[in-house]
């Protein structure tokens, strides 16, 4: 709003210090500043009113240190991050760019059903919250329409520069190409998955590419919902995770950049830097309440949120091969309940009693029964994910 706004001002009155608002630099670090003091701010009246409405978290005991001590404490703190990242992108963002709509409505469709599956959990005292296939359903609608946008939108494209006759010339086009990291000709066009049925197979690269993006959207939202575990580690990882892309983002979103490293320019991808920007203060500023002891839980109003827009961002800047590693963290809890899930079922069904890999899963509640406090755990698997962003940072040179 304040973009357009002040463009007026500068064009009509010729107000001083309007053009400021062009700069991406400058509105990403109003979005993040702005951000956080609105998470901060505002953080604690959600809190008291939750805990007023005695909105809080059923804790089951599973027989680990200081859990008895958490049950009740405020949840549904999604609200924060979602409150304290909308109003800034609304604010300071050209809002009528097509991936700034497409993580808006990501934000607002995944946080509709984590707070259904929270309001089920706590007013109508099922455990278990909204069924898993709804989830699922809610997931796979959300990339349906995300893979749909991208593939038909006009304004979604890539540009090459093409050196003809000692000049170099722009050329932009719509394509389903993504980046393939640790390879020199790094680029893989979800075609080539239908490219083997025939001479025609082309017009099924939609089917190929809607099918990888709700895959990657499901995976990823369900992986930071397993990550949710103990006090800070989804805020703090997904600090991490999001900052990782906001610089593949920035980088794309720049031709200059984009060409000395030799990686896919993405015109118009760089305004999703103020939304990364709005969402990391968000974050932070919620990491403030939650980390340990927590005063409040993210719940799934935030946890399926934050995994659906790391997802969602990944998409949008061609970036989602690298998704294992930059979420490494989050990929580790999925596996270890995948793992002790199989291992589980397969014992029972050969010997009769089923048997266990892992003390407990996801493997951070692995840890706390072997005695660490959640603290330790957090802050070593924060060190994790930081190793493993510069590892997806490196990327960016090793071919």
């Amino acid at each position: 709003m304040f973009y357009f706004l002040f463009e007026y001002l500068e064009l009509q009155y010729q107000l001083p210090g309007a053009s400021l608002f062009k700069y991406l630099s400058f509105r990403s670090s109003l979005a993040f500043i702005f951000s956080l003091m609105l998470s901060i701010k505002y953080g604690k009246n959600i809190i008291n009113f939750l805990r007023k409405k005695q909105i809080g978290e059923t804790i089951r005991d599973l027989g680990l240190a200081g859990q008895k001590e958490k049950s009740g404490t405020p949840t549904m703190g999604g609200l924060i991050i979602i409150v304290s990242t909308i109003i800034p992108v609304l604010l300071f963002s050209k809002f009528d760019n097509i991936y700034i709509l497409l993580l808006l409505f990501t934000t607002l469709w995944l946080g509709l059903i984590g707070f259904i599956d929270d309001y089920i959990k706590i007013f109508k005292k099922n455990k278990k919250g909204l069924k898993a296939k709804f989830k699922l359903i809610g997931q796979i609608f959300l990339g349906f329409v995300i893979g749909l946008t991208l593939y038909f939108h006009p304004d979604v494209t890539i540009k090459d520069q093409v050196l003809s006759e000692n000049l170099k010339q722009n050329f932009e086009y719509k394509s389903t190409k993504t980046t393939v990291p640790f390879f020199k000709n790094n680029e893989l066009d979800y075609s080539y998955f239908v490219s083997w049925i025939s001479e025609e197979s082309e017009k099924l690269s939609l089917i190929a590419f809607i099918f990888f993006v709700i895959l990657i959207i499901t995976a990823v939202s369900n992986g930071a919902n397993l990550t949710d575990g103990i006090d800070g580690l989804a805020a703090g990882s997904s600090v991490v995770i999001t900052l990782t892309l906001g610089v593949f983002a920035w980088i794309s979103g720049n031709i200059i950049f984009s060409d000395y490293l030799n990686i896919m320019y993405i015109p118009r991808v760089s305004e999703i830097v103020i939304f990364i920007s709005a969402f990391i203060g968000g974050l932070i500023g919620f990491l403030w309440y939650n980390a340990f002891p927590a005063q409040i839980f993210m719940g799934d109003t935030g946890s399926l949120t934050i995994g659906g827009i790391i997802a969602v961002i990944a998409i949008i800047v061609r970036k989602e091969l690298l998704l294992p590693l930059i979420c490494g963290i989050f990929l580790l809890e999925t596996i270890s309940v995948i793992i002790q899930v199989s291992f589980f079922k397969y014992t029972k069904n050969k010997y009769g009693k089923g048997k266990r890999i892992f003390l407990m899963s996801p493997i951070h509640h692995h840890f706390q029964k072997k005695g660490y406090h959640e603290s330790k755990i957090v802050v070593r698997f924060w060190i994790i994910g930081i190793l493993l962003a510069i590892l997806s940072l490196i990327t960016l040179k090793i071919r």
